[in-house]
């Protein structure tokens, strides 16, 4: 996840109970197998202040996760009221997968994004089979 990113930033207040989704994914970031897969992002940890009415969790401002692809583009995810770590995770590899993509075409000297013609869209597409379905003999 991290070779996407060059910066990852997770604000929480410690005593909010929706924190849980900032805390697993921040333990994600900090894991040896993503730190080893980009070990020049930065990984970084913001305590936000308790709010003053402390019982009421939605007076404080929400968990978040800030995030800074190596292209510079920036994200922001609310870790709050039913996200989860996994998800938020999902996102960022897609996202890392598109802006990969996207550099493999521009290396290649393509455009981007890529535009398939009108035309193209409705056409049929026949399809494929495998070569080993064609070879086996077809039990009756």
């Amino acid at each position: 996840m991290l070779k996407f990113l060059s910066k990852v930033v997770v604000e929480y207040n410690p005593l909010d109970p929706r924190k849980a989704a900032a805390v697993e994914l921040l333990a994600q970031c900090n894991g040896r197998k993503a730190k080893d897969s980009n070990p020049a992002c930065s990984v970084e940890l913001r305590r936000l202040p308790a709010a003053a009415a402390a019982e009421d969790p939605k007076a404080q401002p929400p968990p978040r996760v800030l995030v800074t692809y190596v292209n510079g583009a920036e994200e922001a995810f609310d870790a709050a009221d039913g996200a989860t770590a996994q998800g938020m995770r999902d996102q960022i590899l897609a996202r890392g997968r598109l802006l990969e993509t996207e550099q493999l075409f521009r290396e290649a000297g393509e455009k981007w994004p890529v535009v398939i013609p009108e035309e193209e869209l409705g056409m049929s597409f026949p399809g494929i089979k495998p070569k080993k379905a064609e070879e086996k003999p077809q039990a009756s």
